[in-house]
């Protein structure tokens, strides 16, 4: 019997998926639930599991193509099931390295130590896992594989960046080229464009263009904004932020306390928490808050699912989660679907001033900018200085006007500055 295996769908809005790297060759065997191809959207990299075990019979969707959710892109002949002649022709893919031991670290070395590996054997690195070896400055020549045939996986990066080039995992941590001196002695970020460069566009790159473009086409946007005093609050996260990491392992950044608040606002005012149909506002009953988190070539938005039912605590578990997730590559469809509002944390990247794109079909997204200290007049018109954040609102204005736009910011400054030391996270 043959299956025909369909491009995935990899989101609710999602509607077409890239093959981004086949792990298995025609007439491979698959076994039930082992990874067989790799998948991509501008926002995700999946690995898919076989649904049945087999023989791969026929590759229908090359490396590189991209594809509607639901088209075919492969057919494996089952275990048991009557034999069906394979196609005269088919979609080569690379060869398969032959099997080595697992953790065999005691592998051939070249001159600077590290092993070296097959040029077959790179080529089947994931995305992810390039994109995991770029951040820890790992070299993937020096990293032994301990996936099926040799494969380097996730957790071979990890063990190369922590053990370092002198430990018995045979890897080189090197940067991707090398920093030329700037003018000013300034060396040269690794993954810096090097002028007059024609830089490829990746996938992710062209759909992320199409879907801005896309927003800003359909939405029309407005953008409105607040000036908010945070020095209360910054004053408790300052008091928490270290008895915080100790007994939870996670970081206490303003950004659980900004969203927490975000949520009592779109209570407060529930058509910031909708989006525009054909047939009329659709109100959304859940609250799902997605927070950007913008990593070296790629921009993510994982989804708080429910954040209206957490603590300020319980925001920032789930938050350190999904930030974690996406800087090593293992954010899921689940983790990016169903968003009903973003916060940007442009503050983090020294910003105090932004307009952000809607994400699209949300009717709202809000910014953190960059906690200042100015002086301001406070009460009695005496001068103090306070901690100030500029706080951004981009919105869908067919689905609110600027009345209820500038009524939720007004709102979300009054949640923000009532933040204070005798609160409870």
């Amino acid at each position: 019997m043959a299956t025909t295996i369909t491009m995935p769908q990899l989101g609710e809005t999602v509607t077409e998926g890239t093959v981004a790297q086949w792990l298995k060759n025609v007439g491979d065997s698959v076994e039930k639930y082992e990874t067989f191809v790799e998948v991509s959207t501008d926002k995700v990299s999946a690995e898919v599991p076989s649904p049945v075990s087999g023989t791969i019979l026929e590759i229908i969707a090359k490396e590189g193509e991209t594809v509607p959710t639901g088209a075919p892109i492969a057919v494996i002949q089952e275990i048991g099931g009557a034999e069906v002649a394979a196609p005269a022709t088919h979609v080569p893919a690379a060869p398969t390295a032959p099997a080595r031991p697992q953790a065999d670290h005691g592998a051939r070395a070249g001159s600077n130590g590290a092993s070296v590996n097959a040029p077959d054997v790179l080529r089947r690195v994931s995305p992810a896992v390039r994109r995991l070896a770029r951040e820890h400055r790992v070299e993937l020549a020096g990293v032994r594989g301990t996936g099926a045939g040799g494969r380097i996986t996730a957790n071979d990066v990890i063990a190369a960046a922590a053990h370092g080039p002198a430990s018995g995992v045979a890897a080189a941590i090197v940067a991707e080229r090398p920093a030329p001196l700037a003018p000013a002695s300034r060396t040269r970020p690794p993954t810096a464009p090097v002028p007059g460069e024609l830089l490829p566009l990746t996938q992710a790159r062209k759909i992320i263009a199409q879907r801005m473009v896309e927003s800003k086409h359909t939405a029309p946007h407005a953008w409105t904004m607040v000036e908010v005093d945070v020095t209360n609050l910054w004053a408790w996260r300052q008091r928490e932020k270290e008895r915080f990491a100790r007994d939870r392992g996670a970081p206490l950044t303003l950004l659980p306390f900004f969203v927490r608040a975000v949520v009592e606002s779109l209570h407060a005012f529930p058509l910031m928490n909708a989006r525009f149909t054909d047939d009329g506002i659709l109100v959304h009953k859940d609250v799902h808050v997605g927070i950007a988190v913008a990593l070296d070539s790629n921009l993510m938005v994982p989804v708080i699912r429910d954040a209206d039912s957490l603590s300020i605590a319980g925001i920032a578990l789930a938050a350190a989660r999904l930030i974690e997730r996406a800087r090593i590559g293992k954010l899921s469809a689940d983790d990016l679907a169903g968003g009903t509002f973003t916060v940007n944390n442009t503050g983090a990247n020294g910003s105090v001033l932004s307009a952000p794109i809607l994400n699209g079909g949300q009717a709202g997204i809000v910014t953190m900018e960059a906690v200042v200290k100015r002086p301001v007049v406070v009460d009695g018109d005496a001068i103090a200085v306070r901690s100030i954040m500029n706080v951004c609102l981009s919105l869908d204005h067919r689905v609110v006007d600027g009345a209820v736009a500038s009524a939720f910011l007004v709102d979300l400054k009054k949640r923000l500055q009532a933040m204070g030391p005798s609160g409870s996270l």
